[in-house]
């Protein structure tokens, strides 16, 4: 396992499946192409086999302090009509009440976001200007958020 993701002041968006060349080029290009009111979600891509089908708790073990907002483009993401990516909300255990994990251990929250949502989640959490649990209470009955 890696020792550490990248630090960077974008959002990283980390493959983790390698199965499909072609649809981690689709899901890449759909990621960084701006949407019709021209916003572009602002990642720095994460694409190394090194992070092949790590599980969300290593990821969010391997990320720099501070509860930054991860994407994941996972098996489903890959395979799923709308490229639903796996985005990671990490948070500090003991900023949590009643944590039952050491002292210092990370936990996150997750939320599947079809592609064509992931610069509204990103741009939004990245600056501060929603928080998570409205993305979470905009999500469809199948638990995808996919815009307003």
């Amino acid at each position: 396992m890696p020792k550490s993701l990248p630090q960077t002041e974008k959002t990283l968006l980390i493959r983790t499946d390698f199965s499909d060349p072609a649809a981690w080029q689709a899901l890449r290009t759909a990621a960084t192409t701006p949407n019709e009111e021209d916003f572009v979600a602002n990642v720095h891509i994460v694409d190394d086999p090194a992070y092949s089908d790590l599980t969300t708790e290593e990821i969010v073990s391997l990320a720099p302090p501070g509860g930054f907002l991860m994407i994941v483009a996972d098996r489903t993401a890959l395979t799923e009509p709308g490229m639903p990516l796996l985005a990671v909300q990490p948070f500090d255990e003991d900023d949590e009440a009643g944590g039952d994990t050491a002292e210092g251990e990370q936990g996150h929250d997750e939320l599947r976001v079809a592609v064509v949502g992931l610069s509204e989640i990103e741009n939004n959490i990245s600056i501060g200007n929603m928080d998570w649990e409205e993305f979470v209470d905009a999500a469809d009955e199948d638990g995808v958020f996919r815009g307003f």
